[in-house]
Formats: structure tokens, sequence, C-alpha cells
């Protein structure tokens, strides 16, 4: 029980976090394009540091451990059900159905994962397969989309050099290069005056998009009348609830996991939906009530989730 509440301490943290952002949004700290700024930093520069500094310090065995593909194959089975369910029901157009895509799907990994992994699993380095997953696959996929379905504009050579543009998965795939290099070398290659400053700076990714998305809530109306409720209340049903079910069938059935793995499969599945979705909706301008209200629900029923997981498995 005391990592379960050590846990829930990790989301009163972000809590805190989210609301001094909207404190300073009602005082009108920063000005009128404050969570524009913050948005645009934390997602060309604070994410892709915080990213190498994760990855370049695990190891590789860490980071490829084979629950990567329970993570995978449970977060591919959600987006397709919200692809399915958005065909049938929601009509939206491809820019928002991406977005709810994500929002079924992406887990919030570092700010809640990592405390969670922490205190709930003893081991904080089984997020690390679910950071290269999102950041090296999921992510590049839906902001291409995004990208496209925005500019209006497809084309071979933007759809090949998109991930170039992509800072977060330079970022990632910058931090597995020297994660390798190192193990290699028999040590980390990257110098102290070096890495120091990057991982400094990737330090400010998670508090500037907590309170970004608290300065988007001065003024929003969570799930308001024009905007389409079942489509946010389907997102958090198959991200809080329908993908540890399904990470759990995956992981004893498929993967035969027992005991600790299995109980992490299942318990980092029930993360929240990460405030990375919002960050991707606000850089393209799509989606954002979407996004924050699918976000904000699944933070705030998240807890009772991984609190049942934590009673019956743990």
């Amino acid at each position: 029980m005391a990592g379960l509440f050590n846990a829930l301490e990790g989301f009163a943290v972000i809590g805190i976090i989210i609301a001094v952002g909207y404190v300073a949004a009602r005082l009108r700290i920063g000005g009128p394009q404050a969570q524009m700024v913050l948005n645009r930093f934390a997602f060309f520069i604070s994410n892709p540091c915080l990213m190498f500094a994760t990855l370049s310090k695990q190891d590789l065995g860490v980071i490829f451990h084979s629950s990567i593909i329970v993570a995978f194959l449970s977060a591919l089975a959600v987006a397709v059900i919200f692809f399915v369910l958005n065909r049938i029901f929601f009509h939206m157009d491809v820019a928002n159905a991406t977005v709810g895509c994500l929002n079924s799907m992406y887990l919030n990994s570092n700010n809640i994962g990592l405390p969670i992994a922490q205190y709930i699993l003893g081991n904080p380095g089984l997020v690390a397969p679910i950071l290269v997953m999102q950041q090296a696959l999921f992510t590049p996929i839906a902001l291409t989309t995004l990208d496209i379905a925005t500019s209006g504009k497809a084309s071979a050579k933007k759809i090949l050099t998109q991930p170039l543009r992509q800072p977060l998965l330079i970022g990632s795939l910058g931090g597995i290069l020297i994660s390798w290099i190192s193990s290699r070398a028999g040590f980390f290659v990257v110098p102290d005056w070096l890495f120091d400053p990057i991982n400094i700076i990737g330090g400010s990714a998670v508090p500037m998009i907590l309170m970004a998305f608290g300065m988007s809530l001065r003024g929003s109306n969570p799930i308001k009348k024009q905007s389409d409720r079942s489509a946010t209340i389907s997102v958090v049903v198959l991200k809080n609830l329908v993908m540890p079910i399904v990470a759990f069938l995956l992981a004893y059935f498929m993967m035969g996991f027992r005991g600790t793995v299995l109980y992490g499969c299942v318990v980092l599945a029930a993360l929240p939906c990460g405030q990375n979705v919002y960050n991707y909706a606000a850089r393209y301008g799509v989606g954002m009530q979407f996004a924050r209200d699918g976000i904000l629900l699944s933070t705030l029923s998240s807890p009772i989730i991984i609190a049942i997981i934590s009673l019956v498995l743990g």
C-alpha cells in the first residue's frame, strides 16, 4: 500500500503544477502568448533533450525488453478500435481522428510513469520500452499524419523527410545511439560538460508541458455541448480500461509473463494519456479541446484503475 500512496503522490504533484499554470493564466503572467511559447519551447527543445538524457543512460537490454511487444500491441489495439468507432459513429476528419487515436493509446510515461514504475513496480527502467515505442514509432507517424493533414500537401519526399523534422524522434534516436556506443566502449561517452546542460534543459520539459496544459484550462468548459462527448468518453474508456485489459491478456496468454513483469505491463498500460498529446495538437492547431478533455478525464480516472490493479495483481 505504501507504493500505491507514493504513486498517488505523483498524481498530486502533477495536479499542483497544472494548477500553477492555470493560476498564471488567470493572472495573465507571461501575456497572451505564454501558453504557445511554453508549448513550442517544450516541443522543439526541452522534450528532445529529455528523451536524449533519459535513453542515453538506459541499458539497451532495458530499452528493448520483450515487454515492448505487449505495450505495442495493446496500444495498437485501442487505436484501431477508436479508428473503427470514428468511421462508424464520430466521422472526424483525419487530423482530429489522429488526435483521438493518440488520446486512446499514448501513455504518460514520464511524469506519471516514472514515479509509478519506481514506487509501485520498483524499477523505473520499465518505462524505457514505452518511451522508445512512443517516440521512435507512434509519434513520428502521428506527427507526419498531422503535418500532411493540416498542410494539405502529401508527397513521397515530404513523407520520407518528415522524421528528420521531428525533434522528439531525433532526441530519442540520439539517446539510443549513445547508449549503444557507451555499451561498446564500456563507459558513458558523453562528457559531463555536454550532458549536464542537455539534462538540465530536459528537466524543464515536464513542468512546461503541464503548466501550458493548465493555462489551456482557463476559460474552458470540459466536455461542453458542442464538443463530441461520446468521442471523448470513448478515448478515456479505451485508454484507462480497455488498454490494461488487452495488456493483461497479451502478457499472460501470449507472452507467458508472470509476477512482476505481468504486473508491470498491466499497471503501465493503465497510465493516463500523456500531456504530450495536447502539445502535439497545439503545435498543429487541431483537436485541442478534444485532446485537453481526454487528457483531463484520463488523468482523473487513472488513479482509480491503477489502485484496483494494484489490489488485484499486486
